[in-house]
């Protein structure tokens, strides 16, 4: 087999055995610029690593002819700097937790979301690369008031944003503003309403635009692998620590770090948050001595963040001194014609990407744009165009291109599942002689069966995230197990 050339080498390869989730992660790879080569067992993903030493393996870890925590020692011992990323089933989150110790980089559990994808694989490439010298910033060119930079995809030109609600334009006139300052962002809003790509924009904005930008999504990491992802660790710290990892806040150094759901944050870690706030200084887990860094923090919450403070489960001055820059990013259906400028502008850019001609969204389909009630949002209305581009050959998008059932959901929305109350099933005799955490899982466990195993349902009415309630179900296999 003929050695890779430095130029045709690929930047990841992806070891994955079920064919149509290869072929979707291959596409989103291959959709954002990557060079990616694939296998299918462990065996053909050594060969491949041995050809072409890519700088990422995204690794899954149950593989039909071997061990994937097996594999990914191999890949360490053939090139220490190649960073993996290790890949796992819900219910295997033990095993995600195994592979971090053993030295992977990141990992991510099924079912992800795009986001998520790109984010690992973004992250581990930036720091198994060699840094490019910077070049010059485009966003330091003399702007119009209020404009802000669409290199982030978060928002277009003046001219659209004229178009746009008075809300977003707020939204635009405050990025403007702050950007450039050193002041922490704290943004609010639903799940996809784009929460992220608002912070993209404020880092895309301000003299740091040539550094990094770091997203961590504090929800999605075990509780006992948050400190290391944040602030890193150092070889023989603990069990399983057979190098020296570098944590967020230090990959952020010059740029930008994003905490998404920071409410979700244990409130150990909390505490040595807001010790980094106040020093500027990170001490990876294991380390004698701390290290300055000059980062930027901008975080995010689906949740009320006062409302989080008032039920103790986050820290009041941790909140005060994160809320400096408010910003709360409104959900789809209150932001009025915006719904049909991003699809319109999501339809050009995935027509282009697809090699596909469309003209635009016919009457009905706008109409029925703006009537629907969108409960995932931007993120949801995304998904609808690029179904739309995918399935369809071209020409106008009329009401019988776009997905099954997407019209009912502005007549037939999901019951409530109502107030929060006790379930019929406890009573307080019933929990007396209970730990706390007994409690919990015996009230979680009611609700869950009283809205026949909904957790969506379950964690409207106990006011949790439903990731929250995720890892508490994903604990409890694993003790039992």
């Amino acid at each position: 087999m003929k050695p890779t050339t430095p130029m045709s080498r690929p930047s990841v390869l992806l070891v994955e055995d079920t064919l149509s989730l290869q072929m979707v992660y291959r596409s989103i790879l291959a959709t954002a610029g990557h060079r990616v080569v694939v296998a299918g067992t462990a065996a053909d993903g050594l060969e491949q690593f041995r050809t072409h030493r890519p700088l990422v393996v995204l690794l899954d870890l149950i593989l039909p002819d071997r061990d994937g925590l097996e594999v990914m020692r191999d890949i360490q011992a053939l090139q220490p700097e190649t960073r993996v990323i290790a890949i796992t089933a819900n219910g295997s989150v033990n095993r995600a937790v195994e592979a971090m110790r053993a030295g992977a980089h990141d990992f991510l559990v099924k079912p992800f979301d795009e986001g998520r994808f790109l984010s690992a694989v973004q992250n581990a490439l930036a720091e198994a690369a060699p840094r490019e010298p910077a070049k010059p910033d485009p966003v330091t060119r003399s702007r119009d008031p209020g404009e802000v930079s669409d290199g982030s995809g978060f928002i277009g030109s003046s001219e659209k944003m004229r178009r746009s609600s008075e809300t977003m334009r707020r939204i635009h006139s405050t990025i403007s503003s702050v950007a450039r300052s050193m002041a922490t962002v704290f943004i609010t809003g639903e799940s996809g309403t784009g929460k992220e790509l608002c912070a993209l924009a404020v880092h895309a904005n301000s003299n740091r635009a040539a550094g990094p930008f770091i997203a961590l999504n504090c929800g999605a990491i075990p509780q006992d692998l948050l400190e290391s992802e944040v602030f890193g660790h150092m070889k023989g710290s603990f069990t399983g620590a057979i190098s020296d990892k570098q944590g967020a806040a230090t990959a952020a150094d010059g740029g930008t770090l994003f905490l998404d759901e920071i409410c979700e944050m244990a409130p150990a870690l909390q505490t040595k948050l807001l010790r980094f706030l106040q020093t500027s200084t990170v001490q990876p887990v294991g380390a004698t001595r701390p290290r300055k860094v000059n980062v930027r923090i901008v975080c995010a919450t689906n949740r009320d963040p006062m409302d989080a403070v008032r039920r103790g489960h986050f820290r009041e001055d941790l909140y005060y001194r994160l809320y400096v820059v408010p910003i709360h990013m409104p959900p789809l259906r209150d932001r009025g014609q915006d719904v049909i400028e991003i699809a319109e502008a999501a339809l050009a850019r995935f027509a282009q990407e697809e090699g596909r001609e469309f003209h635009g969204l016919d009457p009905a389909v706008r109409n029925l744009m703006l009537s629907l009630p969108w409960p995932g949002n931007v993120r949801q209305l995304l998904n609808v165009m690029r179904n739309v581009v995918v399935l369809n050959p071209g020409g106008w998008v009329t009401s019988d291109m776009l997905p099954p059932g997407l019209a009912d959901e502005g007549r037939v929305s999901e019951p409530d599942p109502g107030p929060a109350r006790l379930p019929d099933v406890l009573s307080p005799d019933s929990l007396l002689g209970l730990t706390l955490a007994e409690a919990e899982r015996r009230l979680i466990e009611a609700t869950l069966a009283q809205y026949a195993g909904s957790i969506p349902k379950t964690a409207r009415v106990l006011d949790v995230s439903p990731s929250t309630l995720y890892r508490k179900i994903e604990a409890w296999n694993a003790k039992a197990s």
